[in-house]
């Protein structure tokens, strides 16, 4: 791939809230995804709505993408690398809210310093929720102000890197009684992986697909 397709324009054309044919989008369901790599018969019936902000920042040589690593104390994913997000609460006027409100709780980046473009695909985890992912790009003169009580850290990864299938790498695991394979990125000494990687590899897919 075309190193000039790593631009915000080319983002701009494929992502957008017109190219998801409902509200929440098609789901995401792919052998290759840990969390969504369960039967039917095991899925919560009834998934609870939330959101993810995948944050783009235009530095002065390359787009970056923030992820954080969540804090090492919490219940559920202690440790992971994320994008900032959560659940929706009844006071989100809609998914966009959910991701925005998300991402200034967890690292501190204001609505206003946040230009959103559009979805991603639905992601569906066996935990029970349905992720929506929501891209955005973020003013590079945004400070972060991170809670310590949910993420550990804050760091960027070029988006050259996250977009090269060559560095989409599968790996698998013994979980419920089978084998299940999943994305996985090892960077600068980070683990992405999981759903955070399904969606990273959805992006790619939105992006320089067919």
């Amino acid at each position: 791939m075309s190193s000039h397709l790593f631009t915000r324009t080319h983002i701009e054309t494929r992502v957008s809230f017109d190219q998801v044919p409902s509200k929440y989008g098609p789901t995401i369901r792919s052998d290759f995804h840990f969390d969504d790599d369960l039967d039917r018969e095991e899925r919560n019936p009834s998934l609870k709505p939330a959101a993810v902000l995948v944050p783009i920042i235009e530095r002065d040589d390359e787009l970056v993408i923030l992820l954080t690593r969540r804090a090492d104390h919490l219940d559920s994913h202690s440790g992971q690398v994320a994008f900032p997000g959560g659940k929706a609460e009844e006071s989100d006027k809609d998914l966009v809210a959910t991701a925005l409100r998300e991402t200034h709780e967890e690292v501190g980046i204001a609505d206003h310093l946040i230009e959103v473009l559009g979805y991603l695909d639905e992601y569906e985890t066996g935990t029970g929720f349905s992720i929506q992912p929501v891209v955005g790009f973020v003013d590079p003169a945004a400070k972060l102000n991170l809670d310590a009580t949910e993420v550990a850290e804050a760091f960027e990864v070029p988006f050259s890197f996250l977009m090269n299938p060559d560095n989409h790498t599968r790996s698998s695991m013994f979980w419920r009684g089978k084998m299940r394979e999943y994305y996985d990125m090892p960077y600068g000494g980070q683990r992405i992986w999981g759903a955070t990687a399904a969606m990273l590899v959805n992006f790619y897919t939105r992006l320089y697909g067919s």
